[in-house]
C-alpha cells in the first residue's frame, strides 16, 4: 500500500513538472494564430482578439503559461477562430 502511495505521488509530481514546459511551447503558437486570424481586420472582434493576444504574450513572458494559454484561446474565440 505504501508503494502505491509513493508511486502515485511521484506520478503527480512528474505530471506537474511536465505540464509547465508543454504549456510554455503552446503559448506562442496560439498567440500567433490569434494575431493571424485578426489579420488586417479593423472590427471590434479583431480589436478584442489583438488585446487578448497581447495580454497572452505578457503572461507568457512572465512565465504564467496556463493563464497565457487561456488568454490566447479567448482571443481566438473573440475572432471566431479555432485553435489548430
Amino acid at each position: 500500500m505504501k508503494r502505491l502511495i509513493v508511486a502515485s505521488a511521484m506520478f503527480a509530481i512528474g505530471t506537474l513538472l511536465f505540464a509547465g514546459p508543454v504549456l510554455a511551447f503552446q503559448c506562442p503558437k496560439l498567440i500567433g494564430q490569434a494575431n493571424a486570424a485578426a489579420g488586417n481586420r479593423f472590427d471590434n472582434a479583431a480589436y478584442t482578439a489583438r488585446q487578448k493576444a497581447a495580454e497572452a504574450q505578457k503572461l507568457h513572458s512572465e512565465g504564467k503559461h496556463a493563464e497565457a494559454v487561456k488568454a490566447a484561446q479567448d482571443a481566438l474565440k473573440a475572432i471566431g477562430a479555432q485553435a489548430s
